[in-house]
């Protein structure tokens, strides 16, 4: 096992279970969570051990959520994601990746600011054209590419465009996310990244995950749709300000 601090695994435990628990009651934000575990783990371990905690959180969510699951809006989302991801290994290569991330976030941070608007409003306007679902399939592609964890931002920003239930948005992200997450893990194996420290830190954080993802649970089965979504708009936001600052 990589040798910890008492302090550092304290840290790691706490980054762990808020941020699981933000995940069990949106379906997403999880992602925070792993540069905050980079600061003390290093990225060849901590990537497939993601990958396996991702597949985990996603099967316990849609085990939970698997009536809500839209086949539809998966099968819509597939299309425009795998032409984002022919693009997203092309940017990798080619584009500035602090450029990348300062646009993506004023992306993020402006979508979230006007679903938040939207919320407020005395009157609602009405669902967002449905264009901003096919931009953000593609950009979740582009985007899970090239940074490896934030495509979930783009799927949540999918599913917010067409309107979907609180219910509905949990299990779907989740299936869209362990799908994914079983196509890279699937890659990881191939070429021997499972290794024992992998597994073994996996084992360790498991607990944590089930942890966040229970007390989280426990906030989505008594949050209103309207509460909801706000907070959805709320972790948008703030999850595009930390990039505009790269």
């Amino acid at each position: 096992m990589i040798p910890l601090s008492p302090l550092e695994a304290g840290y790691c435990v706490l980054v762990l279970v808020a941020s699981y628990a933000l995940r069990g009651s949106t379906g997403f934000g999880g992602f925070a969570a792993m540069p905050l575990l980079a600061l003390v783990l290093p990225m060849k371990v901590l990537v497939p051990v993601w990958t396996l905690l991702t597949i985990a959180a996603s099967a316990t969510l849609f085990g939970k959520d698997r009536r809500h699951v839209s086949l539809r809006h998966i099968l819509g989302i597939l299309p425009a994601c795998t032409l984002g991801i022919a693009l997203g290994l092309y940017l990798f290569k080619t584009l500035d990746a602090a450029l990348l991330a300062r646009g993506l976030g004023v992306l993020v941070t402006g979508y979230g600011l006007y679903a938040l608007w939207q919320t407020l409003g005395k009157k609602s306007s009405g669902p967002p054209p449905r264009g901003i679902a096919t931009i953000s399939s593609f950009l979740a592609g582009a985007v899970g590419t090239i940074f490896g964890t934030m495509a979930s931002i783009f799927f949540a920003i999918h599913l917010d465009a067409l309107r979907t239930t609180k219910e509905q948005f949990r299990g779907t992200l989740s299936a869209m996310m362990m799908t994914l997450a079983v196509i890279r893990g699937a890659g990881y194996l191939a070429v021997g990244e499972f290794g024992r420290e992998s597994l073994l830190l996996f084992a360790a954080a498991l607990p944590c995950m089930l942890l966040g993802i229970f007390l989280g649970d426990r906030v989505h089965t008594n949050m209103s749709e309207t509460i909801f979504r706000r907070v959805v708009c709320a972790i948008l936001i703030l999850s595009g300000l930390p990039l505009m600052l790269k």
